[in-house]
């Protein structure tokens, strides 16, 4: 029966994605199988999940599913011996409104499959205060269960006997504590860590994680606080419709955010997808039916994406006859220019009429609700579209027709509406749901 624990911390940036690794590949090199999932929009942790379990790993997120889509993604965690769920941002840092099936918050997932939430506390400029904080997320929210908590980036043997007291006193169990170690620091970028098939040394750096971890966190008591969990085998309730039978994917350095469970559920609906690097100068298989170009970095390729004419001409010819849509850096490279972040200009193709800036970044974040006034490939148009939007771009101009009306978690409406011309539409936000 596998064991569920759910990672997560009063905030952001505590340590919570290096600790759920260090778990796994300890507990992987101890024989067992772990399976990881992300809770919330962050795409960019399951793939370092992957790296450290095996296994691939899946967004689960309370704002854009119903509980039928979260516990068809969790049952793939039945055959594991351990399950982690790593949170995003704070334990209950969510929407203000309320969306499918929570606000999005990590204690939404951790009261829903009924996991107790081990914290990372980062008691840096504080000692006892930490424990204060502990009690408080402990005693916030009836339903979400506190198993312990693991200390990182304590500054000295006395500061870590004063925290650890402090808990105690609490009535709260201290797994571990953790020195400050920079040589298992994960490198970030703007949008959050560097992905991880970016980074050549990933494998090593997960094993001195889980070294330095299982040195000063005892793990079997931290395996021993999680709960026996039997999910059930789940029928599919993603609600997911693929945008074609044969779908012809971006995928490369520049074209690298899509959610895995989006991908799944495609292959599960029977469509094939076949891959192409736009980096390399390649272009869409001539026999798809549907083109996609996910979100990722292109800001960062912009020059070498200008020049690329095979993979330019392949997509224009590809867009005369068939469907082609962009999310986020897809739509972005589908549009006219793009400018970076030196205030250089670079010709994109051209399929919509969309410019887009780095020069002046202007932080666009949050999940958006989009009502299609249009089909786009998959979807009718009059449906509800569940996605998360985050960029640093700023818009310069977007004149064709929008493709949908866009609104934030708050029922406000946004100007990132997408576009559509001809069979080509585009969008901000990367999808995660549709309503039922």
């Amino acid at each position: 029966m596998p064991a569920g624990l759910v990672i997560s911390a009063p905030a952001s940036g505590v340590g919570k994605t290096t600790l759920t690794l260090a778990l796994a590949r300890a507990w992987r090199n101890r024989g067992l199988n772990v399976q990881c999932f992300k809770s919330g929009p962050d795409y960019i942790d399951p793939a370092f999940h992957a790296a450290a379990t095996g296994r691939a790993s899946v967004n689960v997120d309370s704002w854009a599913m119903d509980r039928a889509a979260i516990a068809h993604l969790v049952s793939r965690g039945i055959d594991a011996d351990v399950v982690l769920a790593e949170g995003s941002m704070g334990l209950f840092d969510g929407v203000a409104a309320r969306g499918v099936s929570g606000t999005g918050a990590t204690a939404d997932i951790a009261q829903m499959l009924g996991w107790p939430v081990l914290l990372v506390i980062d008691p840096s400029g504080q000692a006892q205060t930490a424990a204060a904080i502990a009690a408080g997320l402990r005693d916030y929210r009836a339903g979400v269960r506190l198993a312990g908590v693991v200390l990182n980036r304590v500054a000295s043997p006395r500061h870590e006997d004063l925290v650890r007291r402090a808990l105690l006193d609490a009535g709260i169990a201290v797994f571990g504590a953790l020195p400050r170690h920079a040589e298992i620091n994960l490198p970030k970028r703007h949008l959050g860590l560097v992905q991880a098939e970016e980074q050549a040394e990933i494998g090593k750096l997960i094993d001195e994680a889980a070294r330095f971890v299982a040195e000063h966190v005892d793990l079997d008591a931290v395996l021993r606080s999680a709960a026996a969990w039997s999910p059930q085998p789940a029928a599919n309730g993603l609600n997911v419709t693929p945008p074609g039978q044969r779908i012809a994917l971006a995928r490369d350095a520049a074209f690298s955010f899509v959610y895995p469970h989006m991908l799944e559920a495609w292959r599960a609906a029977g469509a094939e997808i076949s891959t192409f690097s736009p980096l390399a100068d390649e272009a869409p298989d001539t026999s798809a039916d549907v083109c996609w170009l996910p979100g990722g970095y292109p800001e960062l390729h912009a020059g070498k994406i200008a020049g690329n004419a095979r993979f330019r001409s392949g997509l224009r010819a590809f867009a005369k006859t068939r469907p082609l849509h962009g999310e986020c850096g897809g739509y972005m490279v589908l549009g006219a220019g793009l400018t970076d972040a030196d205030g250089v200009r670079h010709e994109m193709t051209g399929l919509l009429g969309l410019e887009t800036s780095f020069a002046k970044r202007r932080m666009h974040l949050g999940y958006r609700l989009a009502e299609l006034a249009a089909p786009m490939p998959g979807h009718r148009a009059g449906s509800r579209l569940r996605g998360h939007e985050f960029h640093y771009s700023t818009i310069v101009a977007q004149p064709d027709t929008p493709l949908a009306v866009v609104h934030d978690a708050t029922g406000a409406v946004i100007a990132e509406t997408g576009s559509r011309r001809g069979y080509v539409t585009g969008t901000f936000f990367h999808l995660i749901a549709e309503d039922r």
